[in-house]
């Protein structure tokens, strides 16, 4: 074994001529080496990364809404100091004038906000609640479920799937003024004698009856003076306005008498 390691530690060792690429092709495959080992640290790393950058906006937006919230109650606090101690120089009779000219600015904002909000439900109720009312009483679709309803669909009426008929070219006023006397009865400004409001019969109908019925359910509620049992309005017949409030639930139906209804007190849960 001597003889053998004598003999080979004697020989020159094999290394690569000057030109030869073998270096090179060993550079090339420690760099691709370790550009794929960095590829895969990068890749099982990307998601928490991103899992540590949505956490970090999560909390630059908290420490954003501390700060606003600390202002807001820094200012609050400062504001209600500044008012103790102005009304501490007020007597009583300022103090009480002072209520009473919050109270009058506080009922002249509600009066202004009734107001908007009683135009904006009669505007509703014109266009478009009204139309799909009066095609649900005559037989069509129920509300909600075709929007696009005009005076030529009311006229021609609907087929027994809730379709509209074909609009005739000539259609009979008498027999659609009756029609409309029979479903809403008799009621000034609204009839249906061949003026440029014929195509509007049966919707100014719908929406006066819709208008009428609410209106007496406010005047209900108002007059039970918060006794729920008192606040229901007695119904001739169920209509489409009726069972419309019902179903948006802002109506609701006597439990013992479906001829009975109020408006639901929102200040309490829904009755299901």
């Amino acid at each position: 074994m001597k003889a053998a390691y004598d003999e080979l530690a004697q020989q020159t060792p094999f290394l690569p001529f000057p030109e030869s690429v073998l270096p090179a092709l060993l550079a090339l495959r420690k760099t691709h080496q370790t550009v794929e080992e960095t590829r895969a640290y990068q890749e099982t790393h990307k998601i928490s990364v991103e899992n540590a950058k949505r956490r970090l906006d999560v909390e630059k937006s908290n420490l954003a809404d501390q700060q606003a919230l600390s202002r807001s109650l820094q200012n609050r606090i400062q504001s209600l100091r500044d008012g103790l101690e102005s009304r501490m120089e007020m007597g009583p009779d300022d103090i009480a004038r002072e209520r009473i000219d919050d109270l009058k600015q506080k009922k002249k904002h509600y009066d202004r906000e009734a107001a908007k909000l009683v135009k904006a439900l009669r505007k509703f109720i014109e266009n478009p609640l009204a139309g799909m009312l009066a095609a649900e009483e005559l037989g069509g679709p129920v509300v909600g479920d075709m929007m696009d309803i005009d005076g030529d669909d009311l006229a021609a009426g609907f087929n027994s799937q809730g379709r509209p008929k074909k609009a005739k070219a000539n259609p009979d006023l008498d027999k659609r003024q009756r029609r409309i006397d029979e479903i809403w009865g008799m009621r000034d400004g609204i009839r249906v004698d061949g003026t440029a409001d014929d195509d509007r019969g049966e919707i100014s109908a719908a929406a006066a009856e819709m208008r009428e019925l609410i209106e007496e359910l406010l005047n209900a509620l108002m007059q039970s003076e918060a006794d729920s049992s008192s606040a229901y309005v007695q119904l001739s017949k169920e209509t489409a306005a009726t069972r419309f409030l019902v179903r948006s639930k802002v109506a609701q139906f006597h439990p013992r008498d479906s001829t009975r209804l109020r408006l639901v007190d929102f200040g309490r849960e829904l009755d299901d």
